[in-house]
């Protein structure tokens, strides 16, 4: 696992983590009080160390601090929420 920061680059709508050179993202959307997450992008080279559920987890706890509801468009994001009930009251 790594230590990186998680941003949210607003500009490209998206919470991004750099990873020994590569770029794992959660995008998303805001309309409104909802955010919609529509994809989530890990690079092969980052598969099975854990960094989509890293990303997801820092994104979801950012919408509750925003008072953001959230639509799971993206399946990854539906998972994690199906498996980690902490996170189903944001559902929209």
């Amino acid at each position: 696992m790594t230590s990186d920061a998680i941003t949210d680059n607003q500009a490209r709508s998206r919470f991004e983590l750099a990873v020994e050179g590569h770029v794992a993202f959660a995008a998303y959307t805001i309309d409104g009080d909802t955010i919609t997450f529509t994809h989530t992008v890990v690079p092969p080279e980052l598969e099975g160390r854990g960094i989509a559920s890293r990303l997801i987890a820092h994104a979801l706890g950012e919408a509750k601090g925003r008072g953001l509801k959230v639509v799971p468009q993206c399946p990854f994001v539906a998972a994690y929420i199906e498996k980690h009930p902490q996170w189903q009251a944001l559902l929209a």
